[in-house]
């Protein structure tokens, strides 16, 4: 069983749990369920900020623990002051080190677009996203049949919240759907965990040219996104390479400033 297997297995078990312990009815008495969230899709689009959607990851099946000390609040923080354009938030507990409190304290503390980034399968999750603040869904085209993306997609919308789903092969593009805002490529085979940033240039030409298109894991310098945005892309999902230094903040304020010094020249 490879490790996309293992995770999605468990987190079926975690949802039927969830559903028991704090029902949709009750998810939607969460004042955070009515109020209305920044767009991630405008955001990326926004020429005045970097396209980069900044990451808190506390740990990964593949790196083990990243940052153990972070504090979600002072990182998201930092990440909005400098210029990223949407936050990514894990969720997932067993795997990645996350919770849903992570999210909703994200939530309280910046204006900037949150994408959920978890392990979506079930309807409930995306009332839960909803109820935790979330701004935008993940949704993993590998785990997911065409009519489940679809309905998943579909409710993420009627709730007021935007859809980005991730592919990791060509194939995988027939998910996509009226209901995806973005299309995400991600450069780590799920599989494996292999990162290969040419990955993001390849699919890229599967993609429908009217969806904002980022790229996602294995961006490790200002080299790397310049050369992603010569290639089409709008956007870069960059986590680990901030949150593995001592104030991930500053790390990205570096990185910011560089991208910006070069664009001019």
């Amino acid at each position: 069983m490879n490790i996309l297997n293992k995770i999605v297995d468990q987190k079926k078990i975690e949802v039927e749990n969830a559903k028991k312990t704090r029902p949709i009815e009750q998810l939607m008495d969460i004042p955070m369920f009515f109020e209305a969230v920044p767009s991630l899709k405008n955001s990326i689009s926004c020429h005045s900020k970097t396209g980069v959607i900044t990451e808190f990851k506390r740990q990964s099946p593949s790196k083990g623990l990243i940052n153990g000390t972070a504090k979600v609040e002072e990182v998201v923080k930092g990440y909005e002051e400098v210029g990223s354009s949407a936050l990514s938030v894990l969720t997932d507990t067993q795997f990645f080190g996350g919770c849903n409190d992570d999210l909703s304290a994200a939530r309280k503390v910046t204006s900037i677009p949150i994408l959920r980034k978890d392990f979506i399968i079930d309807p409930y999750q995306v009332y839960e996203a909803k109820a935790i603040g979330a701004s935008a869904i993940l949704l993993i085209a590998a785990i997911l049949e065409e009519n489940q993306a679809k309905e998943l997609g579909a409710l993420a919308n009627y709730l007021g919240m935007e859809v980005l789903m991730e592919l990791h092969e060509p194939d995988e593009a027939s998910r996509l759907n009226a209901f995806v805002d973005v299309v995400g490529i991600n450069n780590r085979n799920l599989k494996t965990f292999k990162v290969d940033l040419k990955q993001s240039i390849a699919l890229a030409k599967s993609l429908p040219s009217d969806k904002l298109k980022i790229s996602e894991s294995g961006i490790h310098s200002p080299k790397d996104v310049h050369f992603l945005r010569r290639h089409g892309f709008d956007g870069f999902l960059i986590g680990e390479n901030f949150m593995k230094t001592d104030n991930p903040g500053k790390a990205f304020a570096d990185f910011a400033k560089e991208i910006k010094v070069k664009e001019k020249v």
